[in-house]
């Protein structure tokens, strides 16, 4: 006589009890709570938004404009052959005041004779220079706490990874390269 294989069944439920089950004890019909600690709950700190940002639009932003500059945000204008100056008030219809940070200045002379060119540019008596008071010399990280502490910058920059640092800023819009010249992104509204 031939033997039947026995198959595993799949996807079987335990039973459970309900607690009006009849079966149960009175004693195991209790719902047992976890008590809540106090340093078990999670707390969540937003950080606190600027007075200037009324019903999300910040008003500190107005003509003239105080533009941040970024490394690769120069790098990509000479490429796309734009005129910083011209580029932004184009792209404004205001007049724009580009300012550049010391450690921005600094990446591009580490930078070396590739960027001669770009170096040239920013020896423009137009832009402004931003003197750095923080350790280091990354200079992502010092236009990201600039732009904490004072919402008043647009921040021109190609680079992703500081894009998405800075839209967590409320506030604060963002300038890039596209198509030979330049956009504005989120200009009006914080979020």
């Amino acid at each position: 006589m031939p033997r039947f294989k026995k198959t595993r069944k799949f996807a079987v439920q335990r039973k459970i009890l309900k607690m009006t089950d009849a079966r149960l004890k009175p004693e195991d019909r209790v719902i047992r709570k976890k008590k809540k600690d106090e340093n078990d709950i999670p707390k969540y700190e937003a950080p606190q938004t600027t007075s200037a940002l009324f019903f999300n639009y910040n008003t500190q932003l107005g003509p003239p404009f105080l533009i941040l500059l970024d490394t690769n945000f120069i790098n990509f204008a000479i490429k796309g052959k734009v005129d910083l100056i011209d580029g932004m008030t184009d792209c404004m219809y205001a007049k724009c005041i580009p300012y550049l940070t010391e450690c921005v200045r600094g990446e591009m002379e580490r930078l070396g004779e590739r960027y001669r060119l770009a170096l040239k540019i920013l020896k423009d008596p137009r832009i402004k220079t931003l003197t750095c008071s923080h350790k280091g010399i990354y200079a992502d990280d010092c236009i990201v706490e600039r732009v904490r502490e004072h919402k008043c910058y647009i921040v021109a920059t190609c680079d992703k990874l500081l894009k998405r640092r800075i839209r967590k800023i409320v506030g604060v819009p963002i300038m890039s390269v596209g198509q030979r010249k330049f956009v504005i992104e989120r200009m009006g509204m914080g979020v």
